[in-house]
């Protein structure tokens, strides 16, 4: 009898903890779906599990969420995709549940199972379960059932096609909104399975009434349903049907609706074509740009330089470049800072030019911006110079040197024009960042510094920014004296260790002398960081010693810093240095009272005696 009754003991637990008072319970249950499965067999797991699952009427989201997560995956244990219509059922009743987030994963899980099954399965099984959503009296039905009509199609028959595709015409105008969201959010994967003579004809009438819906809600996803029709349609069947309606959103009386359009107008320009984008979408676009609601000039100007890639030279000077200049002003600093992020890239666009005479002078004015995040996006757009100063000649490189200045490659009398006049704009910003008081917006600034460096070259470095670098060191937040002190390597790398050895080194052992230990550890970590760049000579010479000599600071951080950074230092040094100088040091601080230093010192120890055993 107990061999009779073992296997049916998984189906138990489970059932058991399905109706458990505590969730967690439930849920473990769920995620074992697969393991019972495996224990009960195929055919036990159609005839047993699913039916009960099927049954299950439990509340609680996170149980339903787990449990459509795994049907989707469940076709294996049922006995592949000959019997995959069986997990349908359970998934059909998840989509009518309230919770959105169980609907939309029951509904992924019914998509991947259906995109297994046999066509005549899909026929016989998925379409029925399609068609009774989309009738179902609740809306959360009908929302489902929007989802899956771009599997079910594809199999159909030509009967059957055309009732779909009716009922979907139908999904699009219920009374209920969210249908209709539903339906407009998954029309480009459903029209994508339409046969091109019903898609010129039934699919964009659909469309069309989703566009002049009078839900805000509904008109933003059709924009969406814009781009993707778009790419189904012939140029000129594009060209009659999809741009007037991008036109007409342009102007829409909801600003969320031209918010949508001008986030995704570059997607829309390339499915209308260049011809129609020059003629129509220009006047479009420049609406958006001068919109009364600031979103929507947020999300134009942040394309407006791959707008301007496809337009020519002399329509993107006349058309856009005038916005430009009075988003360069917008009172909304948002706006600004989207500006600021793609401005340098307009340059390659406008040609040498207007670069020059018109471009550079707003570029330079949101350098000056008083938002340090506008500032900021500038500045973190400077290895982009390179692209603006190869179009032009050398008297305009003279006057973009105000944002950029090769030593390299610039004559000397560029060089002199150009120094100074970055002083005069990229160099207060870079100060006045340097000294915000957000440290995020610090911490970003250090992270440009290495691009500065090699954009300006290491004379200007030299003069403007080393006295920074150095400050950064002393910063309250850690965050900052961390990046600091990697940043210092980065330079080091960068400029080369003769020059570290010149413009870094000096200043950086100098505070190992503050009276604050926080600083003096940073000291350690840059020494350890710059190490392995100086070499083991200078490192010899002029690290190590310092290193020593704080072994014996009164912090015991401080001192099991040091038995960190000379454990790092081992694989630089030389064995004679190692068994001389570093070990007696680590042999001392082995032996201090407290513990961390003890471990730490060991720890470097073995270290050394692992290098040697190698050696």
């Amino acid at each position: 009898m107990a061999m009779t009754d073992e296997p049916l003991y998984p189906i138990a637990v489970l059932i058991d903890e399905l109706k458990n008072e505590d969730i967690q319970l439930r849920l473990n249950s769920i995620r074992k779906l697969s393991t019972i499965a495996r224990a009960l067999g195929e055919e036990r797991t159609r005839k047993e599990l699913i039916p009960f699952l099927s049954e299950n009427n439990d509340d609680e989201d996170e149980v339903l969420l787990a449990m459509a997560e795994e049907l989707g995956v469940f076709i294996p244990y049922v006995g592949g995709v000959d019997h995959a219509h069986v997990l349908l059922p359970p998934l059909e009743t998840l989509c009518t549940v309230e919770e959105t987030c169980v609907r939309d994963k029951a509904v992924e899980s019914l998509c991947r199972i259906g995109a297994q099954m046999k066509e005549s399965d899909i026929v016989d099984w998925f379409i029925p379960v399609v068609k009774r959503l989309a009738a179902g009296e609740w809306f959360t039905a009908r929302v489902s059932s929007c989802g899956l009509f771009h599997i079910a199609y594809p199999s159909a028959s030509e009967p059957l096609k055309a009732e779909l595709r009716t009922v979907y015409g139908q999904l699009c105008q219920d009374d209920m909104p969210m249908v209709r969201r539903a339906a407009a959010s998954n029309l480009g994967k459903f029209a994508a399975t339409v046969e091109q003579n019903h898609l010129k004809i039934e699919i964009m009438s659909i469309f069309d009434d989703l566009t002049q819906d009078d839900q805000d809600s509904v008109r933003l996803l059709a924009v969406e349903g814009c781009a993707a029709l778009g790419n189904l349609l012939e140029p000129q069947d594009c060209a009659a049907h999809i741009l007037p309606v991008i036109v007409n959103f342009s102007q829409d009386k909801s600003w969320r609706v031209r918010y949508m359009v001008a986030n995704q107008l570059y997607e829309l320009c390339e499915a209308v074509g260049p011809e129609p984008t020059r003629a129509d979408l220009v006047p479009a676009y420049v609406r958006l740009l001068r919109d009364n609601e600031a979103e929507v000039r947020i999300a134009a100007a942040g394309k407006v330089t791959k707008f301007c890639k496809i337009l020519s030279p002399e329509t993107a000077i006349q058309h856009i470049l005038p916005c430009v200049k009075e988003l360069s002003s917008d009172s909304s600093q948002h706006v600004r800072s989207a500006l600021a992020s793609v401005i340098m890239g307009m340059a390659p666009v406008l040609g040498k030019e207007a670069t020059i005479e018109q471009l550079l002078p707003i570029f330079l004015s949101l350098l000056k911006d008083e938002f340090p995040d506008v500032r900021l996006n500038i500045i973190s757009k400077l290895d982009q110079v390179n692209q603006v100063s190869d179009l032009l000649p050398c008297q305009a490189y003279v006057t973009i040197n105000t944002v950029f200045s090769s030593s390299s490659t610039s004559s000397s009398t560029c060089k002199v024009i150009g120094m100074d006049l970055l002083s005069q704009s990229l160099l207060p910003a870079i100060v006045e960042l340097a000294d915000d008081r957000h440290w995020r917006v610090r911490l970003a600034i250090i992270e440009y510094i290495p691009l500065l460096a090699s954009q300006l070259g290491v004379g200007f470095f030299d003069d403007k920014l080393g006295t920074l670098c150095m400050q950064w060191l002393e910063d309250k937040v850690f965050s900052i004296r961390d990046a600091a002190a990697n940043n210092l390597k980065r330079l080091a790398e960068e400029f080369g260790p003769e020059w570290a050895m010149q413009h870094i080194i000096p200043q950086v052992l100098e505070k190992i002398n503050n009276p604050h230990y926080l600083y003096r550890m940073t000291t350690l970590q840059v020494i350890s960081l710059l190490a392995p760049v100086m070499g083991a000579d200078i490192t010899c010479q002029q690290l190590l010693p310092v290193v020593i000599a704080s072994s014996k600071d009164r912090v015991p951080n401080m001192k099991f810093n040091v038995a960190k950074v000379l454990q790092s230092l081992v694989t630089i040094l030389d064995q004679s240095v190692v068994e001389k100088t570093v070990k007696p040091c680590l042999v001392e601080l082995s032996e201090d009272p407290d513990v961390d230093v003890r471990y730490y010192a060991n720890q470097a120890l073995q270290a050394c005696d692992q290098m040697v055993m190698s050696n």
